[in-house]
């Protein structure tokens, strides 16, 4: 395709946005376009996975904020034909950053989250604004991607974006390099043969991912069946998560490894994957769990999981925040309700999604 485009995020540290990003930045790549992975600070796990043929730009700010005069001397300097950006501070730096330079570069913003649902749960004032300032800035965007259904009609209704300007792609899940790491071996004496079977939750340690009903919900499962659980990942409710875990008394039984380089093998050989969150924008792990060929348990949250299973065809869906539900569901699993949803990962590979940014980022009209 021979053009240059740019993706702008805030750092790799780890999250599902920036894991998509980086499978973006790989995809776009193998099909002939020259793609830089802008970030404001270039730091985190994830910068082990970008490929050589990518070029990193590190913007070398503290914040995605400070990171607006080094953007501005990018777009004049590179002048890509297109930008993609992820997450909402991010989103409005980039928007900022094309009028600022005054370059012809296409910005293509994708929101990762219901946004009524990120404001509602925002710590700070900053973030809180985020509905006015996609009010006010979302418009100047070519186009805005939001990765489901639920989170198009959210962002519709917040900011009053046109459905004209908006476009749902999925997220980019299956890839070659995730099949082939969920085949590597797994050295954990958990997962050896004739060891209880393992419920695995994965995703940063947040308020949203809502870890403590599943947690309360393996404690309920383990008065049934021996079991144990192990949550992939790292964030601040770490010590809410461990204390909880004391007074249950699962210290035996419950694992927090942090952040693993590669989460698949653990996702292949889990006997049940949760996704316990009370709201997501899309459930990027989701996906990865079901195409490595695991049965999956899912909150029925806005506005990712239910698009995903289409209803419970793929996967048991359960109310949010239901400790009762979430443990029938993983006990109905283990005795032998398990789905094979592989097939239904495959409507999230690369080559599928990755074709679909390509045509917004290079199409000229």
């Amino acid at each position: 395709m021979g053009k240059n485009v740019a993706i702008f995020l805030p750092s790799l540290r780890g999250g599902g946005a920036e894991r998509v990003m980086v499978n973006l930045a790989r995809g776009l790549a193998e099909l002939g376009l020259q793609v830089d992975l802008v970030l404001a600070r270039a730091e985190g796990p994830l910068l082990a996975e970008v490929p050589k043929e990518v070029r990193v730009v590190d913007l070398g700010a503290k914040r995605v904020l400070y990171s607006l005069p080094g953007l501005v001397r990018y777009l004049r300097r590179e002048r890509p034909s297109a930008m993609l950006s992820a997450l909402d501070h991010a989103n409005v730096v980039a928007l900022w950053a094309k009028k600022l330079a005054g370059v012809p570069t296409r910005v293509v913003l994708s929101v990762h989250n219901p946004p009524s649902l990120d404001t509602a749960n925002a710590q700070t004032f900053r973030a809180k604004l985020m509905p006015l300032w996609g009010q006010i800035f979302y418009p100047w965007a070519h186009t805005v991607v939001a990765v489901s259904q639920g989170v198009a009609k959210d962002l519709v209704q917040l900011t009053g974006l046109p459905m004209d300007k908006v476009k749902v792609i999925y997220n980019p899940a299956v890839t070659p390099e995730l099949l082939a790491k969920a085949e590597e071996a797994l050295d954990h004496p958990w997962f050896q043969p004739g060891e209880p079977p393992v419920i695995l939750g994965a995703g940063r340690l947040t308020a949203q991912k809502d870890f403590p009903t599943l947690i309360r919900a393996f404690a309920l499962v383990q008065r049934k069946l021996p079991s144990r659980l192990m949550i992939l990942s790292e964030g601040e409710e770490r010590p809410r998560l461990e204390a909880l875990v004391q007074e249950l008394g699962l210290e035996a039984d419950v694992a927090l490894p942090g952040f693993v380089d590669n989460p698949y093998k653990y996702m292949k050989h889990a006997g049940v994957f949760v996704l316990s969150s009370r709201y997501e924008g899309f459930g990027l792990v989701l996906v990865e769990a079901m195409a490595c060929g695991t049965p999956v348990v899912a909150t029925d949250c806005p506005s990712g999981p239910s698009e995903i299973l289409q209803r419970g065809r793929w996967g048991m869906l359960v109310p949010v925040g239901d400790i009762q539900e979430m443990a029938m569901a993983i006990l109905e699993v283990f005795q032998g309700n398990k789905i094979d949803a592989h097939q239904r990962s495959l409507a999230f590979s690369i080559d599928r999604i990755v074709r679909q940014y390509a045509e917004i980022l290079c199409n000229e009209t």
